[in-house]
């Protein structure tokens, strides 16, 4: 499905954030599907009239099954120095998870060592550091409940592959939806219950403080939880 008007959640002249379809993937891999950063660079060219295309780079990544904002820059300046404002952690990420069961800490800390095979693209958390990990680690606290199911707010400090679908696992609590990482079913949408629901951080060009909210999917489910 094209990148329209109404997916856009900002846009200047050095950046664009787009609210990601679950399902979507940012990057090509190997199903070949059309992935979101050609989709965005179509969707550019056609509204600025670029025959030649259009320059596009990718600041951060989601996991094809999680919906949100996620952003891109649209000149080589603008990559640069996003770049670096990830790689310092000079952005602050929030995101919202829906779980089937309450966690026993209604917030706190976690800190976990993560492995991850590239051969089955899973994660495994430990407790401490072992070769080959990395280290990741979140805030979180639940902020409402509905219908028997539990809202959780997560604020990862890292930005780790898989890190929020596999530590919020270790308590007890997969994402409704993420079989991968304990829930008993998946989606046939093939998505999972975690959205990116905000990005904060300091325009790159402009050092102006710049904040992106995502509004939830209307899939019948999420949005449901919109009024927390």
């Amino acid at each position: 499905m094209p990148v329209t008007d109404k997916d856009i959640l900002f846009e200047d002249n050095h950046l664009i954030a787009i609210n990601k379809r679950a399902g979507d993937i940012v990057q090509v891999d190997e199903t070949k599907d059309e992935p979101l950063d050609e989709m965005v660079k179509k969707y550019i060219a056609a509204k600025y009239n670029k025959p030649g295309g259009a320059f596009l780079g990718v600041v951060h990544r989601l996991d094809r099954p999680v919906s949100g904002v996620i952003l891109f820059a649209k000149t080589s300046k603008a990559l640069e120095r996003m770049n670096a404002v990830f790689k310092n952690r000079e952005v602050k990420k929030t995101y919202w998870a829906v779980v089937r069961n309450k966690p026993a800490n209604l917030s706190g800390t976690l800190v976990h060592w993560l492995v991850k095979n590239p051969k089955t693209n899973v994660v495994t958390p430990h407790l401490k550091e072992v070769e080959g990990s990395q280290r990741a680690e979140l805030s979180y606290r639940l902020i409402g409940e509905l219908g028997g199911y539990y809202l959780i707010e997560v604020d990862p400090l890292t930005g780790r592959s898989h890190q929020i679908r596999v530590q919020l696992s270790t308590l007890g609590c997969p994402i409704v939806g993420d079989n991968k990482y304990g829930y008993p079913r998946g989606s046939r949408k093939g998505s999972i219950c975690l959205h990116a629901r905000k990005l904060q951080f300091l325009h790159p060009v402009k050092k102006e403080p710049v904040s992106i909210f995502a509004k939830l999917p209307v899939d019948g489910f999420w949005e449901r939880f919109e009024a927390f």
